[in-house]
């Protein structure tokens, strides 16, 4: 069994992604191979400047959305284990353990610890150790990245973001004990515990999406209710009753709607969030 493969870490399986595989997949057809992805257990960073930046997806998140695209294999490598290797060795050890015959290089990716630059480099490299080296092009929609999409998340831009992802940006959290601060003001919150490697857009409000229904999602310091409270995701669906406690919710956010901010009075942001609710 012989394969052609793409490498990348992949989180968000955005659209520059999507575009990348489809590459592969048309490029495997024409040498009769299989499609492989290889990723990493790890963001790569973690191991060059000892932190990784927050992520787009989970590491079962990412997995799952890589399950859906028709991929014949995918492997996770430990990234501290092979990331001195150089790019020769490194294809090698592909070639040698993983039976990979074809790379696709991402337009804009580089690996190795000699740092080549240049495709034609990888492509002498990689005919050394039995790889051809391929490169792809940049998606038609343009350069996309991981980087990007983080950028427009922190802006609060979730248009902007769904649309290099080619989907809703998603929180999946447990629903754990807040302030019942929402109650207290008749409006009863879902209070999202997000993992903390996962990207926590702008604070503000957004209109979304659980399970097909309309919910109202606020990201926030609720600063109409004293300085200093600690930051929270609480959603509210409107119409539902009963108890979340406990349960995994997924929320899709679909539209900023407006910042989060300090009111006279509660019965202000009680009036606001009527507005909010309204714009659903």
């Amino acid at each position: 069994m012989a394969y052609i493969a793409s490498i990348g870490f992949f989180d968000g399986v955005h659209l520059g992604h999507l575009s990348l595989v489809q590459q592969l997949q048309a490029k495997a057809q024409t040498l009769d191979q299989d499609t492989m992805l290889i990723t990493f257990t790890h963001h790569p960073l973690t191991q060059i400047q000892g932190h990784s930046p927050q992520l787009l997806l989970t590491h079962d998140e990412r997995l799952a959305r890589l399950e859906t695209l028709g991929i014949d294999r995918i492997i996770e490598l430990d990234f501290p284990s092979v990331y001195r290797l150089t790019a020769k060795a490194f294809m090698n050890l592909l070639h040698e353990q993983y039976q990979v015959d074809a790379l696709l290089m991402g337009y804009d990716h580089h690996f190795g610890s000699d740092r080549l630059c240049e495709i034609e480099d990888y492509q002498a490299a990689g005919q050394q150790v039995g790889v051809q080296v391929y490169l792809a092009q940049q998606a038609d929609a343009g350069a996309i990245s991981s980087t990007l999409i983080r950028h427009r998340l922190r802006e609060g831009n979730i248009a902007d973001a769904n649309r290099f992802l080619g989907y809703a940006y998603t929180l999946t959290g447990t629903v754990v004990h807040g302030q019942h601060i929402g109650t207290s003001i008749g409006f009863p919150t879902a209070n999202l515990a997000i993992p903390a490697a996962k990207l926590i857009p702008q604070a503000g409000v957004y209109a979304a999406k659980v399970n097909q229904r309309k919910a109202l999602v606020n990201i926030g310091h609720n600063p109409t209710f004293g300085e200093h409270q600690p930051l929270s995701v609480e959603v509210h669906i409107p119409d539902f009753c009963g108890d979340l406690y406990g349960q995994t919710l997924s929320v899709e956010l679909l539209r900023y709607l407006r910042a989060d901010q300090h009111y006279p009075t509660p019965q202000d942001l009680i009036n606001q969030i009527h507005r909010d609710i309204k714009q659903l």
